[in-house]
């Protein structure tokens, strides 16, 4: 069966942006935040999350600040789910790889049929917090770079319990280090 799974670039203070994250600028002043993306000792572990991608599932604040990712989807191939109360804005009406969702529960069953078997990914702190308190998340992956932004939006927001993860892998890599977590249900 597939997995429900988020992989993130989080800074060592648990940050997902720099400070003043908005539309046209998501990453506010944290741009540090991927600057491991394009070096190629980082390739096989980020090809390998890539590869396993069959649909992606995004908040609206992150949908909103990626400028709704030019009617696409932020993967080169897969569809994307946005859980939002609001309407698809007008200049992506109709978009074949845009679907927009109400709710988290939606958002993840609705991106599993997208999916057609392969995994499904989910952008966004809020939107992966929402995901772990409703019991539909399998794996964590933080690509954690060392820096302490000291502002910016939280890779988690706040959970109702303590949630258990168990380490599946490691891999220090240029600039970041790669911590691959399999969350205990």
């Amino acid at each position: 069966m597939s997995k429900v799974f988020a992989a993130l670039a989080v800074s060592v203070d648990g940050r997902i942006t720099g400070d003043h994250p908005r539309p046209g600028s998501g990453l506010g002043d944290g741009g540090t935040l991927f600057d491991w993306y394009g070096d190629p000792r980082n390739a096989a572990v980020y090809d390998k999350l890539l590869d396993r991608v069959g649909a992606v599932v995004t908040g609206r604040t992150t949908y909103d600040d990626s400028e709704g990712f030019g009617g696409g989807s932020p993967h080169p191939t897969a569809p994307m789910v946005v859980l939002s109360h609001r309407p698809q804005p007008a200049e992506h009406a109709g978009s074949p790889r845009q679907v927009f969702a109400a709710s988290v529960q939606d958002a993840i069953g609705q991106a599993r049929v997208l999916a057609g078997g392969r995994d499904v990914a989910i952008q966004g702190g809020a939107t992966l917090t929402a995901a772990i308190e409703a019991g539909l998340v399998d794996e964590v992956v933080l690509h954690q770079v060392p820096v302490l932004l000291g502002a910016g939006r939280p890779f988690f927001g706040r959970l109702p319990e303590h949630v258990r993860l168990t380490l599946v892998d490691a891999v220090p890599g240029a600039g970041v280090v790669h911590l691959h977590y399999r969350i205990d249900h």
